[in-house]
């Protein structure tokens, strides 16, 4: 028995602990992923602004730049949509099934006596 609480304890440690570290780094980052590309934006935009002396450039490079913050939310609601669909398939968390099977059970409508 002393053995296999070894191996129990070894392939405990061996699972990478980093990785929910990650992930939640990478969920904390996004508002600063927005402001990044924003400012990314506004660089892009002045320097071809500079280059050709063009104003309205400065603005295409504002909307690169908000574009570019607002497709990086799309990709963190799709990859968090994916989670969400991945742990509505185990069976301990569905609770839709449970909740369409108890509604009809009792009617709270209209009385007839």
């Amino acid at each position: 028995m002393a053995s296999g609480e070894k191996v129990e304890e070894v392939t405990e440690e061996k699972k990478p602990r980093i990785k929910p570290v990650i992930e939640a780094a990478d969920s904390l980052s996004l508002g600063i992923s927005m402001v990044v590309a924003v400012v990314m934006g506004v660089g892009i935009g002045y320097l071809l602004r500079s280059l050709t002396g063009v104003e309205w450039l400065f603005w295409v490079g504002i909307f690169i730049g908000i574009a570019a913050a607002i497709l990086n939310v799309y990709k963190a609601y799709e990859k968090q949509q994916a989670v969400y669909e991945e742990l509505a398939k185990e069976p301990r968390y569905a609770i839709k099934k449970k909740l369409d099977d108890d509604e009809d059970d009792e009617d709270y409508g209209v009385k007839n006596y």
